[in-house]
């Protein structure tokens, strides 16, 4: 049986990565940051289903702990490490740029060295960001694209994927960088667009909010499911030599398309309800990103199996059934609206 070491476990790409590494008989070791604000809530049905079989193990860790990262991949001695941990919301790594830089800077350093001082063949994988690209044009970008950051959280992940090429190329480990194009579903944060714009259109059907406010509404981005992204990760550690890959559909789509998709899945125009406000723009936009991901088309045999517009009418029903049951509880006095443009 193989072995999987998982950082950002409890994230969004942590839990549909471990759902596909328990699904092919993978013994799967997650960590999680001690904390008070220590949430398992993505993955909760996933310890509840392995739990008697052992193959879900998870350990209270920090990346920026360097002697529990060593002692766990020394103990467990992974097949395969994926490193997914990060401060990923981009406006947030403007608020707190020390703090959104360290993970990706110190932290994945602190996992390459682990890894390359355990003695036999891991295969690594580094989560990039097409953010690294700086979207400073509408041209599709690939693996040979020039990176131009424009955000502390871009910078950082740019700092993690040459060390990963480095120590690719240094040490002769098997390094992949895995550079995927913004990727969603029903278990992205909240206060991430795409799913601000599902839960408020499931809100504003139940009339629980009145409005939804947004930023910019011509950014453009390469919007593709997050269970086929973790699929390309898998396949690129599966790859005969490691390398860099570009994940992404090579559609892109604006904000604006994004909110008039998802008001159509329950026939709502979405003009009526979306104002914008330059409080929710960031301070250095970056404007349009759209992926080539040819190479891992013709190499990995990887393409993606969600369309756009399946991709946002599943957000937006599972968002509807939280509303119905968080309409419910209203109704019933045992919840009390907190959303910033509820109706009450």
């Amino acid at each position: 049986m193989k072995k999987a070491f998982l950082t950002g476990v409890t994230g969004q790409d942590g839990y549909y990565l471990s759902k596909l590494l328990l699904e092919k008989d993978y013994e799967v070791h997650g960590t999680i940051r001690r904390s008070s604000t220590f949430n398992t809530s993505r993955i909760d049905n996933l310890i509840s289903e392995y739990k008697d079989s052992g193959n879900y193990k998870l350990y209270y860790s920090d990346l920026l702990d360097s002697s529990s990262i060593n002692s766990l991949i020394q103990k467990i001695k992974p097949d395969e490490v994926y490193n997914l941990a990060a401060q990923s919301h981009v406006a947030v790594s403007f608020k707190n740029p020390h703090f959104s830089s360290l993970t990706s800077t110190s932290g994945s350093v602190t996992l390459l060295d682990a890894v390359k001082n355990l003695d036999n063949d891991v295969k690594y994988y580094q989560a990039s960001s097409s953010e690294m690209f700086g979207g400073v044009d509408n041209k599709p970008l690939n693996e040979e694209s020039l990176f131009i950051p424009k955000s502390p959280y871009a910078a950082g992940k740019l700092f993690a994927h040459n060390m990963t090429r480095i120590y690719r190329e240094s040490y002769d480990m098997f390094c992949s960088n895995g550079i995927l194009f913004n990727h969603e579903s029903p278990m992205r944060g909240e206060t991430f667009v795409t799913r601000k714009i599902s839960r408020a259109v499931a809100r504003i059907y139940y009339e629980i909010q009145n409005k939804l406010t947004l930023g910019n509404l011509e950014a453009v981005r390469d919007w593709g499911f997050a269970g086929d992204y973790v699929q390309a990760m898998w396949m690129m550690l599966q790859h005969n030599n490691a390398d860099d890959w570009v994940i992404a559909t090579g559609k892109a789509y604006s904000v604006k398309d994004f909110a008039e998709e998802a008001f159509k899945v329950v026939n709502l125009k979405w003009e009526d309800y979306v104002t914008t406000d330059k409080k929710y723009e960031r301070p250095n936009e970056v404007n349009h990103l759209l992926g080539d991901p040819s190479k891992a088309n013709k190499e990995l045999g990887w393409n993606p199996k969600t369309s756009f517009k399946e991709l946002v009418k599943m957000m937006v029903e599972s968002d509807l059934k939280l509303a119905e049951r968080e309409k419910v509880l209203i109704e019933s006095n045992l919840l009390k609206p907190t959303w910033e443009n509820s109706t009450n």
